[in-house]
This record gives C-alpha cells, sequence and structure tokens, in this order.
C-alpha cells in the first residue's frame, strides 16, 4: 500500500510477491510510459529512476532515447547524494536546469562525468508520502553564444507524466505487482520513423552506395548496423568486420580519434558534431555525425589536416577526450582531499593551472566584503593589487562574476577592453577565463585563468571550467573551515596547556605536545609541572579517554584541579584520590589516566603515584635508565574508592624523570614493554644532549617509526643542583 514512514524518511514501498509473468507486464507498462512521457513533453530522451526497497538508494530503471550506460555513473545514487535526480525527490520539487553551465554550477561533480551540452528537468514520481523515484527528461540547451536549443518542455506536461507514473507505480504495488528496480538498467529499443519494405530498404542501400563519400549508420550504443563500401575502405576495415561492432573497438586507431567522445556528445545533446582524425599512416578523414532518438548516421569523407567545417549547419563539435574526461576527474578528487588552504592553493598553481594549458592563475576569496588575493601563479603581483582588497561592487571581471553568478570568457584581450575598458594588458596574455566560486548560494571567491595565445572556449570547456569551479569553490569553503577550527583548536589548546614551565632552582625541564586528530590541533592530554616551594616541586601528567575537542574539554576541568591540589603540597595519593572522587561526580563517561610526581629537591627524593598511566622511565646520573615500576593504580573516574599507592625513588643531581603518554611508545603490533624498554634505551644513549634537543628528538623519533593513532605528550625533569 501507498504508505507513509513514521521516522519522517523516504518511505519506500513494501514489496510482495509477484509472478514473472506480472513483472514482465509492470516493466512493459513502465516502459510505455517513459515513452509517452517523452513523447508528450517533446524531449529527446528520458529515463525513470526508482526507489530501492530501503528507501535511501534511487536506482536506474530504463532509458528511451538514450543508451543506460551514457547515465552509469548514476546507476546507483544515495537519495542524500547533490545529484539533480536525487535532490529532486528528497526535496519533493521539480530540478530545471536549463543550460549545461547552470548545470555545472549547481552540480559540478555531475557535470564533470556528464561534460555534453543539454538541458534536463528531474521530477519526482510521488503519491501522497509515499516516493516512487525521478522522471529525468533531457533535450539539447542554449548554446555558449545564446542560440536556442531544442524547444523545452512544458512543466505542466512534465507533471501530468509524472501523474500518469504515479498512479500506475501506486496501482501496481496494491495489487502485489511492486515495480522493483531491476538488476541491470535498460535502454529502449526504438522503432524508425516508419517501416521501409525491402525493395525501398535496397533501394536506399544502393544510393548510400554511390556516393562518393561514406555512410554509416550507428545505434545507441554506438554500434555499426551500417557501413557503406566506401566508408569501410576509408575507414580501414571491411563491411563484415565493422558491422555489429562499435569503431573504437574493431579499429585501434580510433583509440586516439575523439569519436567516441564526439558521438557520446552528439547524442546526449541532439546536436550535429564534425571533427578530423587521422587514420595512420597519413590519412585525414572529416566525420560528421546526425544523431536522432534511434542512434546516428556518420559520414566520412577524405579532407586535409585542422578543423573541419562542414558545408551546411552551423555547430562545430568538439567533444573534449575521454582522456581529459578522466584527467578532470582526477582535480576533482584530489580538490576533495585538499584539506587545507594553501592546499588549496598548491593544487590549482600546480595541478590544474598545467591541465587546462594555461599560462597564469590567481585565486582571490572573499572576506569581510572584499576579495583578497590568497594564491597566483605568473601573474605580475602589481596588477593583482588593483584587485587585492576591491569591495564586491567593483566592476572588475575578478569580482562582477559573483553578482552574475556566471563564469565570463574572454577569447581576446579586445573583448575584455569592450566589457571592461579599465583592463590593463599584461605582456603575454591573450585569452581568459574568470570563473565565480560560489557554494550553497554563498560567494567564496574567484578564480582566473589567463592563456598565452588567443583561446576559443569550446561549449564543452566552457562546462568543465563552470563545474570545476564548482568544485572550486567547495574545496576552498572547506579549506577555511578547516583553518578556522585549526586555529581555534590550537588557540583553545594554548589556552588549557601551560604557556611554559616555571623556573624552579635546581631543575630543568622541556615539554612536548602533540595531537593526532587530522583537523583539529586538540586532544586529551595534559601535563604541569608547579613550583610548591623554593625546594620541591609537583609534576603530573594525563591522558582523557580519546582526542578530541571532548576529551580537551574535560581535561580542561581535571588539569586545573590537580594544579590546584599541587599547590598546596598535596601528596600524590591525596591529589589522585581527591581527583578520582570530582571526576566520578562528574560522571562524564569518559575516564583518565594520570602520573602524578611530588619532586624534594632537599631530600633528593620523589614520590610518584599512578592512576592507570604509563610509568616513567628514569635516567640516573651514571647514565644508566630504566623504566620504573610502580604499584597500579584504577583509572580516574570509575570507582570513587579507589587507593593510589605511592613510591619514593631517589631524586639526585644527574637524573632525568621522563614522563610521557602512550602515544609516544605505542606502535599498532608492538609489544608495548618492548616499546617502554626502548624508550629507555633512547635515553641512555643521549645523555650528553640538553633536555630541549633531547625532547625534540624523542618526538621526532615516534613520529617517524609509525603512523601517529594517539597523541604524544612529553615531560623531562632533569635534577640539576643538590638544591
Amino acid at each position: 500500500m501507498c504508505a507513509t514512514r513514521e521516522d519522517g524518511a523516504v518511505p519506500p514501498y513494501e514489496p510482495r510477491p509477484s509472478s514473472t509473468a506480472s513483472v514482465s507486464t509492470c516493466r512493459a507498462e513502465l516502459d510505455r510510459l517513459l515513452e509517452s512521457a517523452v513523447h508528450d513533453t517533446g524531449v529527446p530522451a528520458g529515463a525513470v529512476f526508482l526507489l530501492a526497497p530501503d528507501g535511501q538508494t534511487l536506482q536506474l530503471e530504463v532509458t528511451a532515447g538514450l543508451s543506460a550506460e551514457y547515465l552509469a555513473p548514476w546507476s546507483r545514487v544515495a537519495l542524500s547524494s547533490p545529484v539533480a535526480v536525487a535532490e529532486a525527490l528528497r526535496l519533493r520539487r521539480l530540478v530545471w536546469l536549463s543550460d549545461p553551465e547552470e548545470f555545472a554550477r549547481r552540480y559540478p561533480r555531475t557535470a564533470i562525468a556528464l561534460p555534453y551540452h543539454c538541458a534536463s528537468a528531474a521530477a519526482p514520481i510521488v503519491t501522497g508520502t509515499t516516493a516512487w523515484g525521478t522522471l529525468l527528461l533531457l533535450w539539447s540547451g542554449a548554446d555558449a553564444e545564446g542560440a536556442a536549443g531544442a524547444t523545452a518542455p512544458r512543466p505542466d506536461r512534465v507533471a501530468a507524466a509524472c501523474r500518469r507514473l504515479e498512479r500506475f507505480l501506486c496501482a501496481a504495488a496494491d495489487t502485489g505487482h511492486a515495480v522493483r528496480p531491476g538488476p541491470v538498467p535498460r535502454t529502449l529499443p526504438q522503432p524508425p520513423a516508419r517501416s521501409r519494405g525491402p525493395a525501398e530498404a535496397l533501394a536506399a542501400a544502393d544510393l548510400v552506395e554511390r556516393l562518393p563519400e561514406g555512410s554509416c549508420s550507428l545505434d545507441l550504443k554506438g554500434t555499426f548496423t551500417y557501413v557503406s563500401a566506401t566508408a569501410a575502405t576509408l575507414l580501414g576495415g571491411s563491411v563484415p568486420e565493422l558491422t555489429g561492432r562499435r569503431p573504437w573497438q574493431s579499429l585501434p586507431w580510433c583509440d586516439d580519434s575523439p569519436i567516441e567522445e564526439c558521438f557520446r556528445a552528439a547524442l546526449v545533446s541532439r546536436r550535429p558534431a564534425y571533427f578530423t582524425a587521422l587514420r595512420p599512416p597519413d590519412q585525414w578523414l572529416a566525420f560528421e555525425l546526425y544523431p536522432d532518438g534511434s542512434g546516428a548516421s556518420l559520414r566520412i569523407s577524405p579532407t586535409g589536416p585542422g578543423p573541419f567545417a562542414p558545408k551546411t549547419g552551423t555547430f562545430l563539435g568538439q567533444a573534449i577526450p575521454l582522456g581529459e574526461v578522466y584527467q578532470v576527474l582526477h582535480l576533482a578528487a584530489a580538490l576533495s582531499e585538499a584539506v587545507g588552504v594553501s592546499d588549496v592553493v598548491d593544487l590549482i598553481t600546480g595541478e590544474i593551472l598545467p591541465a587546462f594549458g594555461a599560462r597564469t592563475v590567481a585565486l582571490l576569496a572573499v572576506e569581510e566584503g572584499r576579495m583578497h588575493v590568497i594564491g597566483r601563479r605568473g601573474y605580475d603581483p602589481e596588477l593583482l593589487e588593483l584587485f587585492d582588497g576591491a569591495p564586491l561592487t567593483c566592476p572588475a571581471p575578478p569580482v562582477r562574476v559573483l553578482a552574475t553568478g556566471r563564469p565570463s570568457f574572454f577569447t581576446t584581450f579586445e573583448e575584455l577592453s569592450r566589457a571592461y575598458p579599465p583592463a590593463v594588458r599584461q605582456e603575454g596574455l591573450h585569452a581568459w577565463a574568470f570563473l565565480p566560486l560560489i557554494t550553497s548560494g554563498r560567494p567564496v571567491g574567484s578564480c582566473v585563468f589567463a592563456f598565452d595565445r588567443p583561446h576559443t572556449f569550446s561549449e564543452q570547456e566552457r562546462v568543465v571550467f563552470t563545474a570545476l569551479a564548482g568544485l572550486i569553490a567547495q574545496a576552498l569553503d572547506r579549506a577555511r573551515l578547516y583553518d578556522t577550527s585549526k586555529e581555534l583548536a590550537q588557540t583553545l589548546q594554548a589556552a588549557l596547556l601551560p604557556d611554559s614551565l616555571p623556573d624552579v632552582p635546581g631543575l630543568d625541564a622541556a615539554a612536548r605536545y602533540l595531537p593526532a586528530a587530522r583537523g583539529m590541533d586538540i586532544g586529551g592530554d595534559f601535563y604541569d609541572l608547579v613550583r610548591v616551594n623554593d625546594t620541591s616541586a609537583a609534576a603530573f601528567i594525563g591522558d582523557v579517554q580519546g582526542h578530541n575537542v571532548t576529551a580537551a574539554a574535560l581535561m580542561g576541568r581535571i588539569r586545573p584541579t590537580l594544579r590546584s591540589h599541587a599547590a598546596t603540597g598535596t601528596t600524590p595519593a591525596q591529589a589522585l584520590t581527591l581527583a578520582n572522587r570530582q571526576l566520578v561526580d562528574l560522571d562524564p563517561g569518559r575516564f583518565v589516566s594520570c602520573l602524578y610526581a611530588h619532586l624534594d629537591l632537599a631530600r633528593h627524593r620523589a614520590v610518584l603515584a599512578t592512576a592507570g598511566h604509563p610509568p616513567p622511565v628514569l635516567r640516573h646520573p651514571d647514565g644508566h635508565a630504566e623504566v620504573l615500576s610502580l604499584p597500579p593504580g584504577l583509572l580516574l573516574g570509575i570507582d570513587p574508592d579507589a587507593d593510589y599507592p605511592a613510591t619514593e625513588i631517589p631524586l639526585t643531581p644527574g637524573t632525568v624523570l621522563a614522563l610521557y603518554t602512550d602515544g609516544l611508545v605505542e606502535t599498532p603490533g608492538a609489544d608495548l614493554d618492548d616499546a617502554m624498554s626502548g624508550l629507555a634505551t633512547q635515553l641512555a644513549q643521549t645523555r650528553s644532549r640538553p633536555l630541549d634537543g633531547l625532547a625534540t628528538a624523542l618526538i621526532d623519533h615516534a613520529r617517524h617509526t609509525a603512523p601517529m593513532t594517539d597523541d604524544i605528550t612529553l615531560l623531562l625533569i632533569g635534577v640539576t643542583t643538590t638544591g
């Protein structure tokens, strides 16, 4: 039944047992309704996505007028994905994308993988509160110069097509024959515009064979269904070898030609495509592709090198080679991995700039209502100073694109100066792409690419630039958030840990702290050295469970408690007992390990107690070092009545006491006792090194021994005089 989910999630239909015949009949009816939707709305292609039984995934079920393999990247789409078909169903509204650049601005990741010239509409298929799927319609949009494409479908007809699909899917589910997504997407065969008798078909073949050019017919998948003898000769094959196969699979030299990309672009956009290709060793061929809903007609003729201009028609197809698409996908993946702003800048200047053949690039960011240059390569710094600090009302192209939300492309300096008369010519630069960086409707900045020669930006190249701008905007926005969070974390960490260690007569000390959490330099480790009086001090080190903001917040409460006990001369056992009871009362749901030491320089003694913390390492004046064995105490925060027995050790001049957290010695798969013994060995072998240099060396060794999985804290205390 068309039921509602109580949790507010998109409710899937309830699958019921159905016979094979019923499944076949229902799918046939779904196919008929898709064909009707395509016909009634007047678009060349469409597809139906069905909601999977889990209610969280959309699956491509069937396509018409377009091979399902072209939509393969979205054969399974999470409902939460930033994809038009998912957003339409998730938000219960029509998503209308009138041209490729709008498509690229709103869904850059999708546009990168589908860089073809088309417009689209994604409409939700719902009955009341029950969601069934999404209807996707595709048609040719306006070109880069504003020339009109195919007529867009009327929204009321799109809605009517969805209502027919809704009624059918709901009725099928109510009768126990719910239409579930099939194992693989299907492509509906497209019948010819009219049937032809044998005599007419033979006459048509004879006509084609008499033409001086080669002629071929390809189906929606790009398979040769007809190849004339002249075409086979020009392609370097035979009619039997080519028929039933794709050109890029049957002709090795086609691997380096744009035929596959141009075929896909023509079929998706329903626009003619023209290109040239070299058939080794020296035969240049001109290709003309004319697509429709059943495939494409291909005309081939000998030509010379260089671009091919057809005698009729105005559109010169320039599909993006798959190699370049893969390169852009690689750059998109790299942008998703960029952490800080510097990473984004390095990626744009080091990889994206050469990938597009540009000579210079500048990256500007919006900060407090003004534009600021945050990265550049190749640009004259004096020229960029004109825009650095410019208000968002400035008419200069790098700022203007943020107001319009649309990229600006200038193929020559003359075009740029007409649009912006104050433009300053920079030697060696002749074409520009100004890209607005906007994410979630917020201006983030702009990116400017410049070329060292006049550059004609093809429609597909503009789409890729636009999509890339969206990805850069998202990466830059994430990176700025990361940098802000990092700065906040560092400020908070500095407030929670000692700014510096106190001067205590007779003691030398050094400390290091290194958080493990990437992207948030903050954790739960803590330490302190407190001067009690002229001849005594207290030192403690601890580790709150976890290494995140919550752990740091708890650390910020436990460390002042221990510090206050230390200042009054409380014994280690008493200090840990009081801190434990406070932690139990707080009931934070986390435990804390701690090692506490009272240092009596007058008596040359130290008293230590531990609450489940790694034992300290003691280096004696003669240079040998050992891991101290202390009576174990329970972690803080578990048992309010726990006891913490104390141990007294000698503390003569020349002694070094190393307190640390487990991050310094723990290595996945390694024995902890061996690791602590290794730390003792390191201390013994560095007897002559000052404590500050020793602390740095120990931390560096830990970082390079194994990947950091926990915070690292180290507190070294050396006895220098007799007190």
